[in-house]
């Protein structure tokens, strides 16, 4: 035991002291911590207005654009012809022309620009001759629009899940499927990560000779498990410093950029409640447009919100994040034993594609059916996959969001804890082999000779 705590030492304190593993725990934080900060900086660079002018040959429309933080229109008194010309001269972002046509209601218009018009300004322009086409429409065939604005709903489903004693509480299938699918492809992804790794180190020990020596003092097996528990706990060194210092630098901007972030929500509110029906609130059901804006910005409690909320409360974390953590180390020592085989069996890293192909099918198939599993989380499919060690780390993982029997989770467990034992004495098998076998290309009917071998 004390020597496989060595070899645990020496593998820990070899990686975390490369450049590499001191490069990647600095840049990973930094990478997604930009996935919250960058949209912001960027609508900040994107935050000037946008000026809009308008030819209306119908003169159904100059009335109907209304100016937002974003988009300024003016009325132009020029032909369409002379305001191209001066399109950059007046600091136009571009010219909406809308031609009067023999029909009474216009469909169409065309929107001049030196460059391409981001899709805001085009939806909202869109969005807005719409809504004035419809209520022209509606006039003329005798429907009072306001009538037909009323009728319009959008319709909240909110799910209860009920547990065996009777107790309701809130849940949110989208929810579930978020953090289902996050953590399993996290999983994932930290096991072809990490049991790469191993399967390197072994390579290369093997192939300087270095591993020669090492053997000579412990024995295959040691070395094996030392490498392998030594190298996830650089993995999850890593991953906790990913964690720690992405809600550093996430803390610190919000705290600096508190301003420009509710500036950045409001905007994106507004806008959104400009491409809106008039009348129509969010949540459905009617409510005057003046107050839209009051109800989007917290002028009123929207039930989504509240009902976001409790569902995130239904979800059970202290589960989530322990299984994570199991799942996590299990699925890494399970795959790691057999990475550390596939190693300790090559020469070099292009031979290892056939042997890695059969061990990571079971993965790949995890991901691959991940849609299928959160649309039907309690299936017999999902069930089997969830128990069957090669694939449990995702599949379960996906599953335990949307609540799973205890009964499953602890055979899940079981059969985990089985599974890296049987993975491990396999491995055991080969790596005690081919650790110190050089020069001889092997295929599978030699790995079974070396399975079946007996002392």
């Amino acid at each position: 035991m004390n020597k496989i705590i060595l070899i645990i030492k020496r593998e820990y304190l070899t990686r975390v002291k490369k450049r590499s593993f001191i490069i990647m725990t600095i840049l990973g934080p930094i990478l997604m911590a930009a996935l919250f900060i960058v949209p912001v900086y960027i609508a900040e660079l994107e935050g000037e207005t946008k000026l809009v002018g308008i030819i209306d040959e119908t003169g159904l429309f100059y009335d109907k654009f209304r100016s937002t933080e974003n988009i300024k229109f003016i009325t132009l008194d020029s032909d369409l012809e002379t305001a191209k010309q001066n399109i950059t001269n007046e600091d136009l972002y571009a010219i909406l022309y809308i031609p009067k046509t023999e029909l009474s209601v216009p469909q169409s218009g065309m929107l001049y620009s030196a460059k391409q018009p981001n899709i805001v300004v085009k939806g909202y322009i869109k969005n807005i001759m719409r809504k004035e086409v419809e209520a022209l429409k509606l006039s003329a065939s005798g429907v009072d629009p306001d009538i037909l604005k009323s009728i319009k709903t959008n319709i909240n489903l909110f799910t209860i899940k009920m547990s065996e004693g009777g107790e309701e509480e809130k849940s949110s299938t989208e929810l579930s499927m978020a953090v289902g699918f996050i953590c399993g492809i996290l999983i994932y992804i930290f096991i072809f990560m990490y049991g790469a790794l191993v399967m390197r180190g072994v390579i290369e020990e093997k192939t300087n000779r270095i591993v020669e020596v090492i053997v000579s003092s412990v024995k295959p097996f040691q070395l094996m498990m030392g490498k392998i528990v030594g190298v996830a706990m650089v993995g999850l060194t890593q991953f906790a410093l990913w964690v720690i210092f992405t809600l550093i630098i996430v803390s610190t901007f919000m705290s600096f950029f508190s301003d420009e972030i509710s500036s950045y929500q409001s905007s994106q509110l507004k806008i959104h409640n400009e491409m809106l029906p008039v009348g129509v609130n969010v949540n459905g059901g009617e409510i005057p447009s003046e107050n839209i804006q009051n109800t989007l910005e917290g002028g009123d409690i929207n039930e989504s919100v509240i009902s976001i909320f409790e569902s995130i409360q239904s979800i059970n974390f202290e589960v989530v994040i322990l299984s994570f953590l199991f799942f996590f180390i299990g699925g890494y020592f399970l795959y790691g034993a057999l990475f550390a085989a596939i190693g300790s069996a090559v020469d070099s890293e292009t031979d290892t594609q056939q042997f890695m192909l059969p061990i990571t099918v079971p993965l790949i198939l995890s991901i691959v059916l991940s849609q299928f599993i959160m649309n039907n989380p309690d299936g017999p499919a999902a069930f089997w996959l969830s128990i069957f060690p090669l694939t449990s780390p995702v599949i379960m993982m996906i599953r335990i969001p949307f609540g799973v029997p205890y009964t499953d989770l602890y055979l899940s467990i079981v059969l985990m804890i089985l599974g890296f034992l049987g993975a491990t004495w396999l491995a055991g098998k080969i790596y005690r082999t081919g650790i110190l076998m050089y020069g001889k290309k092997i295929n599978y009917k030699e790995l079974w000779k070396w399975i079946t071998y007996k002392n």
